[in-house]
């Protein structure tokens, strides 16, 4: 996969904050787009990524780098998470700030990869995800526009890629005048008219 031109991910990171602290404690447990996770276990990740993702700009490898999520066992939520999670995200953000973070070689998620290609990946999960919390909680969602265009470029070249499969879902087709943010949605096999199902 390619990567992308530094972007400063401070934005995108404060919206992902602001969608998490809406999240009201009783729908902890509901789904969300990405199937592998409850809007907990969501949120869990999202703190998981952002530890991982900052060490990866910093090249501080270890322990938050070297492993490869697992959905299948779902991540515990920290119990103060609504603290921790906003602090991470601005961790991230600030360790993207760095112009070599963007440069050389790093690791995240047990996998290698150039500089530029990870915080490529920060920026997309970031995107994704606060559109998964979103439509998850039924919160609207205007993602950072540069951090959408990165997601949305980085998405489109990984297209070809046969290791993409191994992180996105198939593609589901999309019109090509939809906007952007339904695009990258649908470039990374997610539903852009995902709805929770009905309450039973």
């Amino acid at each position: 996969m390619t990567g992308t031109t530094p972007v400063d991910l401070g934005p995108q990171a404060r919206i992902v904050a602001e969608l998490a602290a809406a999240v009201p404690q009783a729908r902890l447990a509901d789904p969300t787009p990405c199937p592998a996770y409850t809007v907990g276990g969501l949120l869990a990740h999202l703190a998981g990524l952002a530890a991982a993702f900052r060490d990866a700009a910093r090249k501080d490898l270890g322990p938050t780098t070297d492993s490869a999520p697992d959905p299948a066992a779902a991540p515990a939520l920290p119990e103060h998470w609504r603290q921790e999670l906003p602090r991470l995200l601005d961790e991230l953000a600030e360790a993207w700030r760095d112009p070599a973070a963007w440069t050389g070689a790093t690791r995240a998620g047990g996998v290698d990869l150039p500089g530029d290609v990870a915080g490529a990946v920060a920026v997309d999960e970031l995107v994704l995800h606060g559109w998964d919390l979103a439509r998850a909680t039924g919160c609207p969602y205007t993602p950072d526009r540069a951090a959408l265009r990165a997601s949305h470029a980085f998405l489109l070249a990984s297209v070809g890629d046969e290791s993409r499969a191994e992180i996105f879902g198939p593609v589901i087709p999309v019109p090509d005048d939809a906007p952007l943010l339904d695009r990258a949605v649908g470039l990374a096999g997610r539903d852009p008219n995902w709805t929770p199902p009905p309450t039973p």
